[in-house]
């Protein structure tokens, strides 16, 4: 069976962005999609500190939710990150969790489907699903879309199902990301994954 990761970014497990997940974890289930929520917001996750140490244990080096959850991504299909708008960004906690999740894991990402839902009560939502989906363009992730961008509006998760449109949004793009899943599934046994190259780094250590 496939599956998708969901990531909930915000420190209220049952707050806007926990409305939209679950309304996209009812429709992966229709999909026979089997799914697995983790929730990050509340937790302390300190940032980066680019210290390397990844680079030699394919680990971080700080031992919390991002060694726990590496293994459940890397298993998963599929990655849907969840967040609440902040200022016009995402949740600074899962900014840290991102950074280092996909900066210390050795494994491939290629070809893994990714999504980003935001949840805002009024502005900020589509500089903070920018921000989300540079994890998966970096990282060679097909990124899914819906018949709007992955947005919800309102101040409580009762907000949220009110908002008709962002609901039917993030449902269209539940389907589609298992349509795109099971896509990739197909096409790798029957063409393989596409090449990979890696070797060139650019770099102008002497000002040429």
């Amino acid at each position: 069976m496939y599956k998708v990761l969901l990531i909930n970014g915000s420190p209220d497990r049952g707050g806007c962005i926990a409305a939209a997940l679950e309304e996209m974890t009812g429709t992966f289930a229709a999909e026979g999609i089997e799914t697995e929520l983790v929730h990050i917001g509340g937790a302390g996750i300190r940032g980066c500190i680019a210290c390397g140490v990844c680079r030699k244990k394919g680990r971080c080096v700080f031992d919390d939710q991002v060694n726990e959850t590496a293994p459940k991504f890397e298993a998963a299909d599929g990655l849907v990150i969840g967040s609440p708008v902040y200022y016009g960004s995402p949740n600074g906690t899962l900014i840290s969790f991102l950074d280092r999740l996909f900066y210390s894991t050795r494994f491939s990402k290629h070809m893994k489907i990714g999504a980003a839902v935001v949840s805002c009560r009024r502005g900020g939502n589509t500089a903070s699903f920018d921000v989300l989906n540079k994890y998966f363009t970096i990282s060679g992730m097909p990124v899914a879309s819906s018949t709007y961008w992955n947005q919800v509006h309102g101040f409580t998760a009762e907000d949220v199902k009110k908002d008709l449109e962002g609901l039917q949004t993030v449902r269209n793009l539940a389907r589609n990301m298992a349509f795109l899943i099971r896509a990739v599934a197909e096409a790798k046994e029957k063409y393989g994954l596409p090449e990979v190259e890696r070797g060139a780094f650019t770099s102008f250590p002497d000002g040429k």
